[in-house]
């Protein structure tokens, strides 16, 4: 027999947890207005630069490529034989899309064994992460931001590969990932200080 009232508390947990999920940046094209609506943000993307050396603007515009800020992202269902739903065409999820395989190989090696991809700061950790290693692998800047997408998207194997050189529509993807690099770095510098305030405020009296 069904427990109404067991029934009715698990519902209200599952809204509660939904209303307290992030919602996206209302101006994502502004990383300033970004980091003023999620404080929290500023300072998980500020640890991820002091961890990895990536500079904050390479990868909130990569993530913002990737999931457009939403903590649940995910890719189109697949379907078999047309309309048989059949899972999703990729793992990735989340802010940073990581496909579960490099996730696990994220945990693996940072011993961030609670991790979760829905959550902002393990998310730009990972992709500090992956910054740096794709500057050991494959010799990239850290500020190249062209190239950076280029290596998330196809895999360092991949980008290796040249496997981009035929895909025009990620070739313009990537400039374009880079074009708001370069525009979410210059709108940093105007509001750094007074985010570096705020961050030490909430570090100290938070």
């Amino acid at each position: 027999m069904l427990n109404l009232k067991s029934i009715g508390v698990t519902l209200v947990a599952i809204l509660l947890l939904s209303s307290c999920a992030t919602p996206p940046p209302k101006n994502p094209e502004n990383i300033c207005e970004i980091f003023r609506e999620h404080s929290d943000w500023y300072a998980a993307a500020k640890k991820a630069q002091d961890r990895w050396g990536a500079p904050i603007h390479v990868p909130m515009s990569m993530m913002y490529q990737e999931s457009s800020f939403k903590h649940d992202a995910a890719p189109p269902r697949d379907y078999l034989l047309g309309f048989i739903p059949w899972g999703r065409v990729s793992t990735a999820y989340g802010y940073s899309q990581a496909k579960t395989v490099t996730w696990d190989d994220y945990i693996k090696e940072t011993d961030n064994d609670g991790a979760d991809r829905d959550d902002f700061e393990d998310a730009i950790d990972f992709m500090g992460w992956f910054i740096a290693k794709t500057q050991k692998v494959n010799g990239l800047s850290k500020w190249d931001g062209y190239g950076q997408y280029l290596n998330y998207h196809e895999g360092w194997g991949g980008y290796k590969r040249k496997s981009y050189k035929n895909k025009a529509w990620l070739l313009k993807v990537a400039r374009k990932v880079d074009n708001r690099a370069r525009r979410y770095a210059s709108q940093l510098k105007a509001c750094e200080e007074d985010l570096n305030h705020g961050w030490l405020w909430l570090l100290f009296f938070g």
